[in-house]
């Protein structure tokens, strides 16, 4: 189990990360690949990335960045730098710039557990060559597992941190944290990680926490391992479908996204998506336009085949937000 200690200072200073991070996303990713019969909503994505994978298996880069993120376990704090909230090119630059004596304790930690290829001796060193040969090795892993999927994945932690935005105004941090579970539990100025693989304590003594919303995190939530370094909670989003293709989509297959953005036209509909811009259950839709809860639903249903709308239950309501496709097109 986890256990995170919240002072009220801790609290005040507590966020959530305002998109989807995609360093955490790639380093997640990774440990989600080798799977075998799991998470169905991602057997295409792993069969299309294993595939690419294989064409770049000469690659010491690579080689590394998969020893260096084993399934299981411990993975090295260095890949997932603080500054990768304000993006991948900050996230890349910080892992370059990493101390020789964190690089040194991350690697000692994970040969721990596994055996080390002999790239992870000028990385613990710090030898600049190696270091641009594992982020080398990650942007190219990125535009393989990343890229061509990051409208859906953004769009999944869109939707999660619209519902997170209700919580907090519905009843401030404390009622955010408490619209964490079942993943964890929030009682007395604790946040509790009850399946954490370890027990630990993490005393935020005053820094607060951020809270990043990710695709690719498994069912448990991910802290660093290092205390000193600014806390950092990571947890699990709805995937919304995944990253399967659409039923019908192939070649020579009719277009269902296409035939759903034909039957957008209309002011209406128009009035919905605008008012799914922060989130707006199905309820609130139909209050806000005078029209019943039947049509709400069904004008939702259009958007959100069209591609325009992700849908989260929660409970007894359904949460409406946009995709970045249907924010391009409300404020076009």
């Amino acid at each position: 189990m986890l256990k995170i200690y919240f002072s009220a200072e801790d609290i005040l200073r507590t966020r959530v990360a305002p998109a989807a991070d995609p360093v955490w996303e790639l380093v997640l990713s990774l440990h989600l690949l080798p799977g075998r019969g799991r998470d169905p909503l991602l057997a295409g994505w792993r069969q299309s990335v294993t595939r690419g994978l294989r064409e770049g298996s000469g690659s010491a880069g690579l080689r590394l960045l998969l020893t260096l993120n084993p399934p299981r376990g411990y993975f090295p704090d260095f890949l997932t730098p603080y500054e990768s909230m304000s993006g991948f090119e900050a996230g890349m630059e910080a892992v370059r710039s990493t101390p020789v004596a964190l690089l040194h304790r991350d690697l000692a930690l994970l040969a721990a557990d596994s055996s080390l290829p002999a790239g992870a001796v000028p990385l613990a060193r710090g030898e600049a060559d190696t270091l641009r040969g594992l982020t080398d090795a990650m942007e190219r892993y990125r535009g393989l597992a990343i890229d061509p999927y990051w409208t859906r994945i953004q769009a999944a932690v869109e939707a999660d941190r619209a519902r997170r935005a209700r919580a907090l105004l519905a009843g401030g941090v404390e009622g955010l944290l408490a619209s964490l579970r079942p993943a964890m539990r929030w009682e007395s100025g604790v946040l509790e990680i009850r399946d954490y693989p370890h027990s630990r304590e993490l005393h935020l003594d005053g820094r607060g926490l951020l809270l990043v919303p990710s695709f690719f995190c498994a069912a448990t939530p991910v802290a660093l391992l290092d205390p000193a370094l600014p806390p950092v909670l990571v947890y699990p989003v709805d995937r919304l479908g995944g990253l399967l293709p659409a039923p019908g989509e192939g070649a020579g297959a009719p277009d269902p996204g296409r035939e759903a953005l034909a039957a957008l036209l209309g002011r209406t509909r128009a009035a919905v998506l605008a008012a799914s811009d922060d989130g707006c259950t199905t309820g609130e839709v139909a209050r806000r336009l005078n029209i019943s809860a039947a049509a709400a639903s069904q004008h939702t249903t259009v958007l959100r085949n069209a591609g325009l709308l992700v849908s989260q239950r929660d409970r007894n309501t359904v949460l409406h937000t946009l995709t970045p496709l249907g924010r391009a097109m409300l404020n076009s």
